[in-house]
């Protein structure tokens, strides 16, 4: 029988007893699914029905190439707000412009990750450091939730940065919708109890903690049936007290591409770039951690890809841009998803959602949909991390801070660009300002450590330097400075010997500080030596004229560079 090459790793290797995980989770993650799907097309400022629309075809078209069993993947609320950012200037929010063009983002950002994993670039997650995340991260949940006041409070408050929200907030609530801020901070008490205070009831009435935990999690669906029903009894679209959905069209979308207009493409780029680079690491991390629970891997590049096809069949089902969520993936992990066949049973049902009951939905008041949105992004803020990074790190606490106050003061897109170059800042001011550090013997031994640490043995007239870091353009200069100032202190010496340990890298720079360096020394009667050289920097280095005059000042071993040492002085 000829083997089916398209057909994913996991159909191959499914197995029955998976079916009942994946049925179960599917279900489940489509109930939390249904909400959330509603809540984020409104945060992206978009007609309810897209997020329902972006919340089947990508599910399947993820499971085709994707690498993780448990990702859920769909609308989330980061990305649903990077989004807004980027239509709002383009069109009004809710038109047929604006849908077309978050369609054309979608299909942007798929491009760029099927591309990108393609290439093999998946590395490039790894330029954004856990601590721009997390500042990213909370100032985006601080924005989202300001943000959705105006309809939590049914008033009204213009978009916007964080400060100008705020400095419009006194004069907006002079015009708060009574009815309106009822429900919605109702629906907030019961959700943040679903979350906190649910859990230890339903385990002292004797619910395992798990199911527990899934069972509060389900708490923002119930909050809508519940509103929902209120509003529909007492006919809400009539009296207009609260703002709500209104109709919701029903059956599946037509799938087709949205249409291309240069000038859209080119408005859209950055945004879409920056989109496929939130959302991928968004992904990856939820799915390494809870891969890594099970012992199972995942692949980066098929991330990638698997995000990018999901975010090309989102924009051609009428969609918006999509990634792995991380509180529906633990939903879906804690359920039992085997596969990502949950994910397929989750799209199957939420095509029934499309098809027969989105009538239910016309009742459905905005406020309790800014609640669900408030309680999910407010657990995302996290200043706790601020307070543990800056004890131990104080350049990735600044870092953290200031992407934190970017996204609040200049917006997300600008906020995640400053996150970028923070990260970079952060990687090359590392790199270039080296740890370096003088080294002795331990005696009796063949250990070197730093003299400053630990008692150690020196050789008068040598100085063994060492540099724990690559040698490059950006710290060549430094370096050399350290290792002038070490001979400047010890008028005696007569050998500086270069511990190259660390160094993975010597760029024509530093070969070229390294040529002058030795040249200078010589002239002094100094002698530049080397040891512990890498393979593939020696292999460079002794291409060199650098590397060929010094052929036999370089040493396997500190320890054989300080018995040479000895020896010489011992002969003279």
């Amino acid at each position: 029988m000829k083997e089916r090459l398209w057909m994913p790793e996991w159909v191959k290797q499914y197995r029955r007893d998976w079916l009942s995980g994946d049925l179960s989770a599917g279900l489940i993650v489509s109930v939390m699914l249904i909400p959330q799907s509603l809540a984020y097309a409104l945060l992206a400022g978009l007609p309810p029905q897209v997020g329902l629309y972006a919340s089947v075809l990508p599910l399947m078209a993820y499971a085709l190439l994707g690498s993780s069993m448990t990702l859920a993947v769909g609308p989330v609320a980061i990305i649903s707000l990077m989004t807004a950012s980027a239509l709002t200037p383009l069109a009004v929010a809710g038109s047929d412009e604006y849908v077309v063009l978050a369609m054309m983002l979608a299909l942007m950002s798929g491009v760029l990750l099927f591309i990108a994993g393609l290439m093999r670039l998946g590395f490039l997650a790894y330029f954004l450091s856990h601590s721009v995340i997390s500042g990213f991260i909370s100032g985006t949940a601080i924005l989202i939730t300001l943000g959705q006041l105006k309809y939590l409070l049914g008033m009204p408050l213009p978009s916007g940065s964080a400060l100008g929200m705020v400095a419009a907030l006194p004069t907006a609530l002079q015009r708060m919708n009574p009815s309106a801020a009822t429900m919605g901070i109702s629906a907030i008490v019961f959700l943040i109890f679903a979350r906190t205070g649910l859990p230890p009831i339903l385990n002292m009435l004797g619910v395992a903690p798990r199911v527990g935990a899934m069972l509060s999690r389900l708490a923002p669906m119930l909050a809508i049936i519940v509103a929902t029903t209120y509003c529909a009894m007492n006919q809400i679209d009539q009296t207009a007290q609260v703002s709500i959905v209104g109709a919701v069209p029903s059956g599946l979308p037509a799938l087709a591409l949205p249409s291309i207009d240069i000038n859209a493409l080119q408005a859209l780029a950055l945004p879409a770039l920056l989109i496929s680079l939130v959302g991928f690491v968004e992904s990856v991390s939820v799915a390494q951690s809870l891969a890594l629970k099970r012992g199972e891997r995942i692949s980066p590049n098929k991330e990638l890809m698997g995000i990018g096809v999901a975010n090309v069949a989102s924009a051609v089902s009428g969609g918006f841009p999509v990634t792995g969520g991380f509180a529906r993936s633990v939903v879906n992990y804690d359920a039992g998803a085997r596969s990502p066949g949950a994910g397929i049973v989750s799209a199957i049902i939420m095509s029934v959602v499309i098809v027969a009951f989105t009538g239910w939905f016309y009742y459905l008041p905005h406020a309790v949909l800014a609640a669900t949105i408030i309680v999910a992004v407010l657990t995302l803020v996290d200043f706790k991390t601020v307070i543990t990074t800056w004890r131990y790190d104080k350049a990735d606490a600044v870092a953290m801070l200031l992407t934190f106050a970017g996204v609040l003061l200049l917006g997300v897109e600008e906020g995640i660009l400053l996150g970028v170059a923070l990260s970079l800042a952060v990687l090359v001011w590392r790199s270039s300002h080296p740890h370096m550090a003088v080294v002795g013997r331990v005696p009796n031994t063949e250990h070197f450590r730093n003299i400053d640490r630990h008692e150690v043995a020196t050789l008068p007239g040598l100085i063994a330097l060492r540099v724990d870091e690559s040698l490059y353009f950006a710290n060549a200069q430094i370096v050399e400075a350290k290792i002038e100032q070490l001979v400047q202190e010890q008028p005696k010496t007569r050998c500086v010997l270069l511990i190259m340990s660390a160094v993975n890298q010597l760029d024509t720079t530093a070969l070229q500080m390294l040529t002058e360096l030795e040249a200078s020394l010589s002239a002094r009667g100094i002698r530049l030596q080397f040891a512990e050289v890498k393979g593939p920097v020696l292999d460079k280095l002794q291409s060199s004229a650098l590397g060929q005059r010094m052929r036999e000042r370089i040493f396997l071993s500190t320890h054989q560079a300080f018995n040479a040492f000895a020896n010489e002085e011992a002969m003279h």
